[in-house]
């Protein structure tokens, strides 16, 4: 797989998992962590997304793109 169509992709998850996903994941059950579902979700993503940029940051400084 091309690598910038990689990192597209890399891109483009967080926008799914936050806004696309929503709708299908706004319910109260089940609880986890003392958390609703839904308020699970969100965290989740709160700490996913910048993880997911630093992928994308390693993997362009590695490709030159950025100094």
């Amino acid at each position: 797989m091309n690598k910038q169509l990689f990192i597209l992709i890399l891109f483009i998850i967080p926008f799914i998992g936050q806004l696309v996903l929503l709708p299908y994941v706004n319910r109260i059950h089940p609880i986890i962590f003392g958390l609703p579902f839904f308020h699970f979700w969100l965290v989740l993503w709160i700490v996913l997304t910048p993880l997911i940029t630093l992928i994308i940051y390693k993997m362009e400084k590695k490709n030159g793109g950025y100094e």
